[in-house]
């Protein structure tokens, strides 16, 4: 049974790694700008001369690409690590209002620092990110102290994001500078515009609380047993769930400060994924969940590119269409699951 079990991990993570590279690629050769197969690699191997060509794929297309496969895979794990913090199959940065926590806080500290024409680092996105996403979920702890009904949680969440943006979209609007008002699709969820320096940040960024999260495979464990379980097991439940606050807070700030808030892949991923390898152990989920998270988000921000090119649809509209009906799918199957 063991190696019956383990056999099917390793084929479905296989699978999904295969996919992100096969989504990748084509993320790469594939754009509103027609770029001949033959020129693509020609200009991938630095032996061309079209210095259009070479632009558009290494300033453009390329950072883009690694930044879907680091954000997407982050975006999935944080929904994850949420869905096991609240016992709660339809949690998610995004549900929560999380996300809308950060893209606020970003927002403003963006219009403030604009409208004095300071430069916006890398760093400082996060940190305001991470301060609003630690706020939101500050009241969503504070909401489930007080309330026992989950689906009434999740409202409360609900009406938590509502009111982030709100805050948000009521200072862009009223923003009187050209490059404020461009706040607008960042605000909306979207990939364009990453550059190479994003990229190196959000990399390190992900991969360190990436190492973090795997560490805590085995206390999850335990954790998705129930505290008392855990707490038997010797597992520390009240430092394990302010570890689970922090690095998902770390995680949907990162996502926001660089792409904005993302709808429904930290829902739909961590589900699909569950079902495609058999288990929720955390050890085989935590990887199948990156890499589940990347190919969605490959996938749908290249029909967000493609689609209507060229004009480009909010990340956030694609990724509602396929995620949504996962969600809707996961809260029957949990509705029949629920004695009577």
């Amino acid at each position: 049974m063991k190696d019956k079990r383990k056999y099917r991990y390793i084929t479905a993570t296989a699978v999904l790694a295969a996919v992100v590279v096969l989504l990748f690629t084509l993320n790469v050769f594939i754009g509103s700008v027609k770029i001949s197969i033959s020129d693509t690699i020609a200009a991938l191997a630095g032996n061309s001369t079209d210095e259009t060509a070479v632009r558009i794929l290494w300033d453009m297309r390329l950072p883009r690409s690694v930044s879907v496969i680091i954000l997407g895979g982050a975006l999935a794990l944080a929904g994850y690590l949420l869905q096991t913090f609240f016992h709660n199959p339809i949690a998610g940065p995004f549900v929560l209002g999380i996300s809308s926590g950060a893209k606020m806080t970003v927002a403003l500290v963006m219009i403030f620092l604009l409208g004095k024409s300071v430069r916006v680092s890398s760093a400082v996105m996060i940190a305001a990110a991470f301060i609003g996403a630690m706020t939101s979920m500050g009241f969503v702890l504070l909401m489930s102290r007080r309330i026992n009904s989950m689906s009434m949680l999740v409202v409360s969440g609900v009406m938590i994001g509502y009111i982030c943006s709100a805050v948000t979209e009521l200072v862009v609007t009223f923003a009187d500078d050209a490059d404020i008002v461009n706040l607008h699709n960042w605000s909306q969820g979207s990939f364009s515009g990453m550059t190479w320096d994003n990229v190196r940040v959000m990399a390190v960024v992900v991969a360190i609380t990436f190492v973090f999260i795997f560490l805590l495979s085995k206390p999850l464990s335990a954790y998705q047993l129930g505290d008392t379980y855990a707490k038997n097991m010797g597992v520390n439940v009240r430092m394990l769930r302010v570890l689970l606050v922090i690095l998902s807070s770390v995680l949907s700030a990162c996502i926001v400060a660089f792409a904005g808030p993302i709808s429904f892949v930290g829902i739909a991923v961590p589900h699909i994924v569950k079902k495609l390898l058999g288990t929720a152990e955390p050890i085989m989920m935590i990887p199948a969940c990156f890499l589940g998270g990347s190919a969605f988000c490959l996938f749908c921000d290249l029909l967000a590119r493609t689609l209507l090119a060229p004009t480009e649809l909010s990340i956030s509209t694609v990724t509602a269409v396929f995620g949504a009906p996962v969600v809707l799918w996961v809260m029957v199957k949990h509705k029949k699951e629920r004695p009577a």
